[in-house]
């Protein structure tokens, strides 16, 4: 996943002001699509703010055996 670039190709930049809404879009793309998409934008998005993909920490606990 972290490999992966974004497509530019395919990229468009539009006006925020613009008719065009995206939410339709989204609405007919399966629910497994639009995890694996925020995902990736989450990965990305700790890339550029941490310089690094952030996992989950590992914790501990100790227990006394018996």
């Amino acid at each position: 996943m972290l490999d992966e670039k974004i497509d530019k190709t395919t990229l468009k930049i539009v006006d925020l002001n613009s008719k065009e809404n995206d939410f339709k879009f989204w609405q007919t793309q399966s629910i497994e699509k639009r995890l694996e998409t925020l995902e990736k934008l989450r990965v990305q998005y700790m890339i550029w703010k941490y310089g690094s993909e952030q996992g989950f920490q590992r914790v501990y606990r100790i227990v006394e055996l018996s």
